[in-house]
């Protein structure tokens, strides 16, 4: 009788542990997949706009080119400036990457300016033109002005195979100076040769005489045209004023020019590598400083005076 009594508890026991178990796991389950719920749920509740916003760019009160004011009372001006601002401020990796190319090019480019009597502003529309860096446009434009192969010729630049000086800075800088100002004695407005720029002489005279007005504000053009000063004038707030539009960097992210002297070449170059060992320097140095240089070697049948850079270390 007492070998059952305790048979009967050692069972009771066993049932009672075994309920308490399997509540205690089940309460685990409930819990784990309450906890799944509510994590789901909080994922799902979360919007882009709680890590993320796009905010309105302000546009500012005040803006001019070249010493002209830009009349951002009227609302179609005040419209398409706002776009490229957005459009330029939220291309954060294109707008940073010119910051960083200015840099390097606006203390070559800006004296430049100024020996050929050309405002400063015009510098941003190199920057618009060719973004600083050696791509032909798919018409064929080249070098940092953007010129076509006929107006680099039409303006004495020499435009080959073996020499492209359209690619030359100086010599580049010049002609876009000598067309710039040519348009604006034509036109009596920096901003209308800036327009003229991109469109041609005639087609703006055209544009002008046929819609009857004399600023560039107050032409219709195709939307190429249309744009183009409100690039410009985009790209320079921005790059006037990169901190305003989150635009944050140290000086040593910055891009710099390499240290250059000049020699003057009046002869044929059979082999550029083998001149610019003669420079302790390599092939691609000498090229990267003197893109104009279009083949291995420099033909130079004339005998006419090239200055070629070489870069070096102080």
């Amino acid at each position: 009788m007492r070998s059952n009594f305790l048979r009967i508890l050692f069972l009771s026991v066993t049932l009672i542990v075994g309920f308490l178990l399997l509540n205690l796991t089940r309460v685990k389950t409930v819990s784990s997949k309450e906890n799944t719920v509510k994590k789901d749920t909080l994922i799902v509740s979360k919007s882009v706009s709680d890590t993320y916003q796009v905010k309105a760019v302000k546009v500012p009160e005040y803006l001019e080119f070249a010493g002209e004011r830009v009349p951002l009372e009227k609302s179609d001006i005040f419209e398409r400036l706002d776009r490229e601002l957005l459009v330029n401020t939220y291309w954060q990796s294109n707008a940073l990457l010119l910051i960083k190319r200015a840099n390097k090019f606006f203390p070559l480019i800006e004296p430049l300016l100024k020996k050929h009597n050309l405002p400063d502003d015009f510098k941003y529309l190199c920057v618009a033109e060719s973004a600083l860096i050696q791509v032909p446009s798919y018409k064929g434009a080249a070098g940092y002005w953007h010129f076509l192969p006929s107006t680099g010729r039409e303006y004495g630049l020499e435009v080959n195979d073996n020499v492209d000086e359209r690619y030359n800075l100086e010599l580049s800088t010049k002609v876009a100076a000598e067309y710039l100002k040519k348009s604006k004695d034509l036109f009596g407005s920096w901003t209308l040769a800036a327009a003229a720029y991109n469109a041609g002489n005639g087609r703006i005279s055209q544009r002008l005489k046929e819609q009857k007005v004399t600023n560039y504000y107050d032409l219709l053009l195709n939307v190429e045209t249309g744009r183009y000063l409100f690039r410009i004038l985009a790209l320079k707030e921005i790059m006037s004023h990169p901190e305003k539009y989150g635009f944050i960097f140290e000086k040593d992210d910055l891009y710099t020019y390499p240290k250059v002297k000049e020699i003057i070449i009046d002869k044929p170059i059979e082999d550029i590598a083998d001149f610019a060992k003669q420079y302790d320097i390599t092939y691609k140095e000498l090229k990267l400083v003197n893109p104009w240089l279009r083949e291995t070697k420099l033909n130079n049948r004339s005998g006419k005076e090239y200055k070629i850079k070489i870069p070096y270390k102080s």
